[in-house]
């Protein structure tokens, strides 16, 4: 391959050759598939010969960031790829990652994937955001707190903690429910103080009544009072949402037309 263009892929230790050789096709052919197209990325489920496959394809940076990903950081596909494999070693669940892809345009990144297993669930959070009566509703925020405390405790703070970002399954044999993360490609890894940890619930939902539950739920787990962990998480969840609308405010009033 010429010094203009270059692939760079990696796959897990699992992979033999035969799947090594699907994958790579796909990664070929994607374009040829049926997916969902983001503002950013897309997202393609794919099953190829017993493969099924979820393909996530970035979008490609804009220069400064193609340079900062060439030179001085991971790329969004490669640490998509690290971090599910640092979760699966701490044992917190997220879909098996197979492989990433990184293709380069003169020594700067322009194209990159991330490859995991197809992992089917019942819900996401924000099912629960949105409806207040699914079944089990409660037992589910409880069990999802005492998830994301374990997270906590082993020193993985998960940026994008939304309501999207968590896939949700009932598990049959146990009776309870498994929590899968999603959307990897932002994570710190160090020791959480009581700030980080409370701020880490800010994006998941405005709802005071679920805060109120979860606020409820880590106070028997952290040992805190539960009057001062619910105050902080919603002032952190104000703070957000106040953010929050602001942007889209004023996206409206950039793309008026829209």
């Amino acid at each position: 391959m010429s010094i203009r263009n270059k692939e760079h892929k990696v796959f897990n230790k699992d992979q033999t050759a035969t799947s090594i050789k699907i994958i790579s096709g796909v990664i070929k052919d994607f374009d040829t598939f049926d997916g969902k197209k983001g503002s950013r990325n897309t997202i393609k489920k794919i099953t190829i010969e017993n493969f099924s496959l979820n393909v996530k394809s970035f979008k490609i940076p804009h220069l400064i960031n193609r340079i900062a990903y060439s030179f001085f950081r991971k790329s969004k596909a490669h640490r998509s790829f690290e971090y599910a494999e640092i979760l699966i070693n701490n044992g917190i669940n997220t879909p098996k990652p197979i492989a990433y892809f990184e293709f380069s345009n003169f020594n700067f990144l322009n194209k990159s994937f991330y490859i995991s297993n197809q992992l089917d669930y019942d819900i996401t959070y924000r099912e629960l955001v949105n409806n207040k009566d699914y079944p089990n509703f409660d037992i589910i925020l409880r069990e999802f707190t005492r998830f994301t405390f374990d997270l906590h405790e082993k020193g993985i703070n998960f940026l994008d903690h939304s309501p999207g970002n968590t896939l949700i399954k009932r598990n049959e044999s146990t009776k309870k429910y498994d929590f899968y993360l999603v959307d990897l490609n932002r994570m710190k890894f160090h020791q959480m103080s009581f700030k980080d940890r409370m701020k880490n619930f800010s994006k998941l939902t405005p709802r005071k009544e679920m805060v109120e539950v979860m606020a409820n739920e880590y106070a028997k787990l952290f040992g805190e009072s539960e009057k001062k962990i619910f105050n902080q998480m919603w002032l952190f969840t104000e703070e957000f949402q106040k953010k929050y609308h602001k942007k889209i405010a004023a996206k409206k009033k950039i793309f008026f037309w829209k």
